[in-house]
This record gives C-alpha cells, sequence and structure tokens, in this order.
C-alpha cells in the first residue's frame, strides 16, 4: 500500500537554537520564534512535523544537553543531574521558514484557579525573550495518510491544532474529509488554508471546567459512518485519542488506517460511556 512518506529519523538530529520573538497570537496560544545557526537545514516534512523540545531551567546560565549518537538519547538525557536536566517536552512545527532559518512553536497557555498560568513549558514560552536559548531534537512525522485514502478525518483539542492547521496545507489539494477542531474560546479561531474538500469544524468548549477533548470526542461521535478506505488522525488528551479511535473502529476504519496519539492526560479525564 503506497502511503505519505513517514520519517522517524534513525539518527535523530539536534538543533541549537535561540528566540527571536515571543507573542501572543489567540487567547489560548502563545507563538515563539525560533532561529539558529543550522536551523535553515532543519529538514521539515510539512504535516505535523515534531520535535522535542529542550529548554534552559530558570537558575542556569548555560543549556546544557545529553550527548548521544544514534537514537539512543534518552538515557543521556536522564543521566544528567536533575538540577542541571533541562525540561524537555514535544510539540509540533507551527510553521517554517527555510530562507531565514526561522522556525514557529506554538504553546497552548493553560491557567490555573486564579489565573495563573501553568506548565514549565507554557510559562517558558510567555516569558521568553530575544536571546533565550533551546534545543530542537528533530522525530519526523506521525501523519501517515495511504495514497489511496478516499478520506481523511482529523479530531483535535487545542494541543493538536498546531499539527491539524499544518496537516491541513500540507494535504493534497483534491483531499475530502472532515476537521473536528477543538478550542478553548471563540478567540482561538485561525484561519486555515485547507483543501476545498476537507470541512472544518470549530468546537468551542463553553464549559471553562469541563476535560479539554471532551466536546471534540462528543462531536466526533455524531459521526454515523466512516468509510473503510479512508484514513484518521485523533490527537490530543489521552481520551480523546483512545476513545475517538474506538468510535471509527466501530464504524468500520480498519486500525492500521487510524493514527492516534495522547499528548497529555487530564487528570479528571474519563472515558465516557
Amino acid at each position: 500500500m503506497a502511503k505519505v512518506r513517514r520519517l522517524t529519523p534513525q539518527h535523530p538530529e539536534m538543533f541549537r537554537a535561540r528566540v527571536v520573538r515571543s507573542e501572543r497570537v489567540s487567547p489560548s496560544m502563545q507563538r515563539v520564534t525560533v532561529t539558529g545557526p543550522r536551523l535553515g537545514g532543519f529538514p521539515w516534512l510539512g504535516y505535523d512535523h515534531w520535535f522535542r523540545l529542550f529548554l534552559q531551567l530558570p537558575h542556569q546560565r548555560e543549556l546544557r544537553l545529553p550527548e548521544f549518537t544514534g537514537a539512543q538519547w534518552w538515557q543521556p538525557y536522564l543521566a544528567i543531574p536533575q538540577d542541571e536536566r533541562p525540561h524537555c517536552a514535544n510539540y509540533s512545527v507551527a510553521d517554517y521558514r527555510r530562507r531565514t532559518a526561522e522556525l514557529d512553536i506554538d504553546f497552548v497557555v493553560h491557567r490555573g484557579p486564579t489565573g495563573e498560568i501553568e506548565g514549565r513549558a507554557a510559562i517558558w514560552a510567555c516569558a521568553a525573550r530575544p536571546g533565550d536559548a533551546l534545543a530542537l531534537l528533530d522525530q519526523g512525522i506521525l501523519f501517515d495518510r495511504p495514497h489511496d485514502a478516499s478520506e481523511v478525518i482529523v479530531a483535535a483539542d487545542e494541543t493538536g491544532l498546531p499539527a491539524t492547521a499544518s496537516i491541513l496545507r500540507s494535504l493534497p489539494e483534491d483531499t475530502v474529509g472532515r476537521l473536528i477542531q477543538e478550542i478553548p474560546t471563540d478567540g482561538d479561531r485561525r484561519e486555515l488554508d485547507a483543501p476545498a474538500g476537507m470541512t472544518v469544524s470549530w468546537v468551542v468548549r463553553r464549559d471553562s471546567a469541563s476535560v479539554p477533548g471532551a466536546a471534540a470526542l462528543r462531536e466526533l461521535r455524531r459521526l454515523a459512518r466512516a468509510e473503510a478506505t479512508g484514513y484518521a488522525f485523533v490527537v490530543g488528551e489521552s481520551t480523546l485519542a483512545t476513545e475517538g479511535r474506538r468510535h471509527l473502529h466501530r464504524l468500520g476504519l480498519p486500525k492500521e488506517r487510524i493514527t492516534f496519539s495522547g499528548f497529555w492526560k487530564h487528570e479528571a479525564a474519563v472515558a465516557a460511556a
């Protein structure tokens, strides 16, 4: 079966970079633009191209990175003393401009009960200043649409929005299907460059106390059919990913034609019956 080229680098490359600018692009999204001496050679494939992001700890004067060869970076990372070990998290490329060697990273701005920003990466992004150091470890793409896919179904919460936006502008122009995209507020809608045959459904999470991903899952479960020759990509909070996959498989979509990934897990998330 012919498929979109899927890259998981055998020898992932680490790219050192520095912040160019940081700006709020919507109520729930902070965009940090970075560049680096070798970032013009980043092997960007479009779609949901993702990377592991390494951030300098607040008390550090320099960013310390694991020394590794091949794909075995995890153990060298853990071998770094905890008080020197950089924060590591997974992110998708929001946009990339090879000519200027600039890469955009979108961070979801989560807030606690009193409005404080939560999460080490989001706190870093909102306080980032030009020149701040970071590093990116290339990880390739997960999106694995067969070339013979008759339709494409994509569902995500806001943590998947950078990936879904990039996927839509990377799809062939004749692609048909649907995107179900959950966002925290109306202000988080954005213009999407999508094929004419892709229907975009924005699902706004009206209840701030509800579990992220639950609204997208409810919308996905309204689908009464899925073509056995289609393809689906379901990402975000773990319940959305796992239960979304189950629903699509029950509709007749083979498991090997569903890519699903739980980017994170909400402590209160439970699978709805």
